[in-house]
């Protein structure tokens, strides 16, 4: 890989990051923010759960609607916060919100309005978290294992997402009254969030965005941390500062346009099938199996994961596509199923189906971390993430009142849609592994 030098044979501090060797402070980086990516995917989770069994069947949609709006807006909240003051510091307001807010639902689990106003605080925090976390692993991750980074780390969502629905099962068989089951889930929750919280105050911040900032130091000493590297380096960011969204969006429309319609796509197809179908009138396996469904997903989607990792640091485009035609196919046989009312056939293609879902959202995840400018890229993370929860509330709302076929046929539309949109970006759109994400800001595609 080149590196960039100065007139003097210094190192610019960008060339450093991007061709370190992955270190053990690379290892920590990746370990705390995979455990993040853990607790807002049990986080996430364990929502509908609670909801399965608190709440009236008929209010669950409006709830729903709610916290995905509200995920929405925290995205784009969090996101341009995370590039004005800094990656760091919006996880410590995010911890204190997440472990008031699930321990507030104790007492008031009953009460209709207070747990939509509980659940779409933590979703907000969600909402914001993921693009602070993407931003830093890629900011801080050398280029030869940025994609497997941020394949890995999202999929830990998924692990999370898995552990509160086997858990939830394993408290529900107790012979204990209903009101020790949810405090058997609100503190396995807690948990999490304290572990998750005292990891996060060991994080360096970006230096990249240190730069930004005019923290040359700061940023120097982190450098030197993270890649043990000994010698004289220059600090120099050939980003703009001082970049606002509008600017990026019109300099890179058309990557904004297809990350647009993989987000929307690949949001709906998951959050309707990992959590919302046994809600929908007309799902074959009821209610009950929620716990089940919730689970056979995120272990199909963390396992899946695992086999994108030899390929997505040689090619984004190949592995993007692929992953949304195995879903679209697989998404048809989950609609065959539930007509036939197979249980053995739903869970064996959920899993699969989720296994594609997994490789989808790991190529989105490091499209969008990679394809913007550091200045403005937890924002624009943000702004992308917002089209999941917006687009998702309607389609819960809409959708968890008609049946569980129209969802399914839903599904298998919107894999299409993000089956032509990779189309698009294979043939139009620029390769992004084994580039520097400053160099990518050069291309206008």
């Amino acid at each position: 890989m080149e590196l960039l030098t100065s007139s003097a044979n210094k190192l610019n501090f960008t060339d450093i990051l991007d061709n370190s060797k992955w270190r053990k402070h690379h290892w920590k980086i990746f370990s705390i923010l995979s455990t993040n990516y853990f607790l807002d995917g049990l986080m996430f989770a364990v929502i509908p759960i609670l909801l399965s069994i608190a709440i009236s069947p008929v209010y669950v949609p409006l709830i729903f609607a709610l916290n995905l709006i509200a995920q929405s807006i925290g995205a784009v909240t969090v996101g341009y916060l995370a590039d004005l003051y800094g990656r760091l510091k919006l996880f410590a307001i995010s911890t204190a919100l997440e472990a008031s807010s699930i321990i507030l639902i104790i007492p008031f689990y009953r009460n209709i309005i207070a747990v939509g106003i509980l659940t779409s605080v933590i979703t907000f925090i969600i909402g914001g978290e993921l693009g602070v976390s993407s931003s830093l692993i890629t900011e801080l991750t050398p280029i030869k294992h940025r994609g497997k980074a941020l394949l890995l780390i999202t999929n830990f969502w998924n692990l999370g997402g898995a552990t509160i629905a086997i858990l939830s099962i394993l408290y529900f068989n107790f012979p204990v009254l209903l009101e020790t089951k949810i405090l058997y889930l609100i503190l396995t929750a807690i948990g999490a969030i304290a572990i998750t919280g005292l990891a996060r105050i060991t994080l360096p911040e970006s230096p990249r965005w240190l730069v930004i900032k005019n923290k040359t130091r700061k940023a120097e000493n982190i450098v030197r941390k993270i890649t043990n590297y000994k010698k004289e380096m220059y600090f120099e960011l050939s980003e703009e500062r001082g970049l606002k969204i509008s600017d990026v969006l019109h300099k890179y429309l058309f990557r904004f346009i297809i990350l647009s319609l993989i987000t929307i796509s690949i949001y709906i197809t998951y959050d309707i099938i990992a959590f919302y179908i046994p809600y929908s009138p007309g799902f074959a396996f009821g209610i009950h199996a929620l716990g089940y469904v919730i689970f056979y997903a995120n272990m199909g989607s963390f396992l899946g994961a695992f086999l994108l990792v030899p390929l997505i640091d040689k090619t984004r485009k190949f592995s993007t596509i692929f992953s949304f035609i195995g879903g679209s196919i697989t998404s048809v046989i989950l609609l065959l199923s539930n007509s036939l009312s197979s249980i053995w056939l739903f869970y064996s293609f959920l899993f699969i189906n989720m296994i594609f879902s997994e490789w989808g959202w790991g190529c989105l995840n490091v499209l969008q971390s990679e394809l913007f400018p550091t200045p403005v890229r937890s924002s624009v993370i943000g702004l992308l993430i917002s089209l999941q929860g917006i687009s998702g509330a309607l389609i819960v709302y809409i959708g968890l009142s008609t049946t569980a076929t129209i969802l399914f046929i839903i599904v298998i539309i919107f894999w299409i849609i993000g089956t032509a949109a990779s189309l698009a970006w294979y043939f139009h759109g620029i390769e992004s592994a084994k580039m520097g994400i400053e160099k990518l800001q050069i291309r206008r595609k």
